[in-house]
């Protein structure tokens, strides 16, 4: 369940960043999301591995969790470029 909310709070925030972000700037708001967005998995990495998980079985997750936002995060900004 944890994984989902992270997922979709990922999803909201890249999509409020797109909408925020003036259209010469998409492509900007989209790399400081994802460089935002990676401090936020690194911390929850932490916090998996602080509650005795091991890497192996965290990693998969949390590339999910970071690579599902952040594809829409750079989605966003190829669909609406500099206009």
């Amino acid at each position: 369940m944890r994984t989902a909310l992270l997922i979709l709070a990922g999803l909201l925030l890249a999509a409020l960043a797109s909408w925020l972000g003036s259209p010469s700037r998409r492509v900007m708001a989209a790399a400081l999301f994802a460089l935002a967005w990676l401090a936020v998995v690194g911390w929850n990495l932490r916090t998996g591995l602080s509650h005795g998980y091991s890497l192996r079985e965290e990693l998969p997750i949390q590339l999910l969790i970071y690579a599902i936002p952040v594809a829409l995060a750079a989605w966003l900004a190829w669909k609406h470029p500099l206009r």
